[in-house]
């Protein structure tokens, strides 16, 4: 293995308007398993601590900065007047930068960072490469442009549209994705010209410049042509989150999860499970997840920002939003929503009941229909209930309140002052007997409703 160690700057190519996706948002800002697509490729190349970061932005320069946060330099292209142009903008960025440089795509988000780190690997090799391009071998080579190599060296670049049949009919297929010096990228850049098909400066003649200058230029080859695929449809994103769902679920399993029905499943980026955790059908984990060990969570619930702790046990039709937090051996059960909220050890809300901005006791319980009224239209307050709570079924907790340990509030109560550990509370309106109303109501109305009906006939 080459030893690297020049310092390495990205550029990820994002100035196309995306028209093909219809949408006011950016096109690399689209989501997969709830990561904007940019952010995916961004994670790759940053495993392989690159000093400098560029985004060429041009349409929606606006969405990608606020997406951003600083975490790059955005160079603007405007007009868009091809590939090599778009890189061209990136040079005031990089000024001084005498390292590696590998140029992304922002509508590719799936390049592995064993492919970019075998990419600058290969330009530190020892016949020391001009430039570095990503090749792949697709079942259909489509409107791909060509990559004309003999044993890794590339004799010549040439986009499908400019291409003869002869070379139309070579396989290899350029993914668009480069590595080259700092030193060398701007120089070739200023000698592309854009005399061809599309009248555009096209990266890949940068090249074709090195090769007439006697210089040595590589592929590599990655093995996944998935990898290389850009996204520029709903439909191909659709793809796109459907193939990466697949390998997530997959993983899932190697890892030690059952999944009872792995298709209906859905994952976030970051969705971590333990061992010997269940997961029944359809069930959705948003972002923000961790379940550990021994969890079972049953079918059709839906997780998001929560942290699960082992061997509790989840639904079915469960809801836990960001801030849940499941401690060990709790029950969330059907129809039951948790946000912002600890249920503690052995805590049980098991149908019905909504929880939010609470503290639940370890072994307390929860009747169903129990909700804790955190919300005045204003503010948002808490509700605590002690270890070994029982809350009787349909009871609304107005928060802020306190319900103390081995407390009992009886079904039926709205609680809006605190309740001592121990105690009883009960808070329902006298009930009202009136003997015989209701039949002599009953008689009324039969009455009425006949001389209606009888009228009309």
């Amino acid at each position: 293995m080459t030893d690297v160690t020049s310092a390495l700057a990205i550029v990820v190519l994002a100035a196309g308007k995306g028209t093909r996706m219809k949408s006011d948002t950016h096109k690399v800002l689209h989501p997969i398993a709830g990561r904007p697509m940019l952010d995916h490729l961004l994670a790759s190349a940053e495993a392989l601590d690159p000093q400098r970061r560029v985004v060429v932005a041009g349409h929606g320069r606006d969405q990608l900065e606020k997406a951003l946060q600083g975490r790059a330099d955005i160079a603007l292209q405007e007009p868009q007047l091809g590939t090599g142009h778009a890189v061209q903008m990136a040079e005031q960025a990089l000024a001084g930068f005498d390292g590696d440089v590998l140029i992304l795509y922002g509508d590719v988000p799936f390049v592995r960072t064993e492919t970019m780190r075998a990419m600058i690997e290969r330009l530190n090799a020892p016949d020391a490469p001009a430039v570095v391009v990503l090749g792949f071998e697709p079942e259909d080579t489509l409107q791909y442009g060509r990559v004309i190599a003999d044993h890794g060296r590339i004799l010549k670049m040439v986009e499908h549209k400019d291409a003869t049949e002869a070379e139309r009919a070579c396989g290899l297929c350029n993914s668009g994705l480069m590595a080259v010096k700092g030193r060398d990228l701007f120089a070739l850049l200023a000698r592309v010209g854009n005399d061809n098909a599309q009248g555009e400066y096209y990266l890949t003649d940068i090249v074709n410049i090195a090769n007439a200058d006697g210089r040595i230029c590589a592929v590599t080859v990655t093995d996944d042509e998935h990898e290389v695929q850009g996204i520029n449809s709903r439909g191909e994103l659709a793809l796109a989150e459907r193939r990466w769902q697949d390998r997530r679920r997959t993983q899932a399993m190697v890892d030690g999860a059952t999944l009872v029905a792995p298709e209906t499943v859905w994952f976030s980026w970051d969705t971590q499970l333990g061992r010997d955790v269940v997961v029944e059908p359809n069930v959705v984990f948003g972002p923000g997840v961790s379940v550990a060990d021994h969890v079972v969570i049953h079918a059709f619930s839906h997780l998001e920002g929560a942290k699960v702790a082992s061997k509790a046990d989840i639904g079915p039709y469960a809801r836990l939003r960001p801030g849940a937090d499941i401690r060990e051996k709790a029950k969330v059960g059907n129809f039951v929503e948790i946000k912002n909220a600890i249920m503690g050890v052995g805590a049980k809300a098991n149908h019905l009941s909504y929880v939010g901005d609470a503290e639940v006791g370890a072994a307390a319980n929860l009747g169903a229909g129990t909700i804790t009224c955190n919300y005045n239209g204003y503010f948002k307050h808490k509700t605590i209930i002690g270890d070994r709570a029982f809350i009787g079924s349909n009871s609304a907790l107005i928060a802020p309140v306190t319900i103390g340990a081995d407390a009992i509030v009886a079904a039926g109560s709205a609680v809006s002052r605190d309740v001592a550990p121990g105690e009883l509370r009960m808070v329902r309106a006298e009930q009202m007997v009136k003997p015989g109303w209701a039949d002599q109501f009953h008689d009324i109305m039969r009455k009425k409703k006949a001389e209606k009906d009888s009228s009309k006939g």
